[in-house]
C-alpha cells in the first residue's frame, strides 16, 4: 500500500483503507470535494479521462428490484438499455442518487467499488482492464484511489463483462 502524506484524521479515509486492505498496491489521492466529478477532477489534477473509472449503481426494475455496481471508463457510456437489460432480462436503469447512497453509503461523485455489500454483483467493463492504472472514487468526494486495474479482480462478486459500456463517441442518441 502507498498513500499520500496527509496526516489529518479522516473517517472516510479510514473506511477506504480498511476496504482496500489486502488488495495490493494503491495510492490514495486527496481532492477538493468541489472537483470530485470526473471531468472536473481530471482537468484540475491532470489525469487522463481514459484512466478514470466510474462506479455506477444500476437497478433492474420489478419486484423485487435487483442492483449491481458497474465500473466503466470515463471515456465510455454504460450500455444500460442493452447490456444491463440483457443480463437481467428486465427493464433496467441507473439507480437514483438516493438509491445509490442507500446501497453504497456514498454520494454521487465519490462512489467507490471498495467496501460494497458482499452480495452486490460488481460488473467491470472489459475496457477498464486494458488500462495500466485507473483512478476510482474513494467513498467520499474527498478521496480517489489510484491502482492497477487488476485490483478490481480482488473484489467479491467481480466479473469482467465484454461490451458493458461503449466508447462515448460511438454512443447513439
Amino acid at each position: 500500500m502507498t498513500a499520500d502524506s496527509s496526516a489529518v484524521p479522516d473517517a472516510d479515509r479510514a473506511a477506504l483503507e480498511a476496504a482496500l486492505a489486502g488488495r495490493g498496491e494503491y495510492e490514495l489521492f486527496a481532492c477538493d470535494p468541489a472537483l470530485a466529478d470526473t471531468a472536473s477532477f481530471c482537468a484540475a489534477y491532470g489525469f487522463d479521462p481514459a484512466d478514470s473509472a466510474n462506479t455506477i449503481i444500476v437497478v433492474g426494475k420489478g419486484t423485487p428490484p435487483v442492483y449491481a455496481a458497474c465500473v466503466v471508463l470515463a471515456t465510455h457510456r454504460l450500455a444500460v438499455n442493452q447490456a444491463i437489460k440483457a443480463r437481467w432480462g428486465r427493464k433496467s436503469s441507473f439507480a437514483a442518487p438516493e438509491e445509490t447512497k442507500a446501497i453504497t453509503g456514498h454520494e454521487i461523485g465519490g462512489v467507490t467499488v471498495f467496501g460494497l455489500p458482499a452480495d452486490l454483483p460488481v460488473w467491470v467493463d472489459a475496457a477498464v482492464m486494458t488500462r495500466e492504472r485507473i483512478v476510482l472514487g474513494g467513498g467520499s468526494r474527498s478521496w480517489k484511489v489510484i491502482a492497477p486495474a487488476s485490483i478490481l479482480l480482488t473484489l467479491p462478486n467481480a466479473e469482467v463483462v465484454e461490451g458493458l459500456a461503449n466508447p462515448a463517441f460511438a454512443r447513439e442518441g
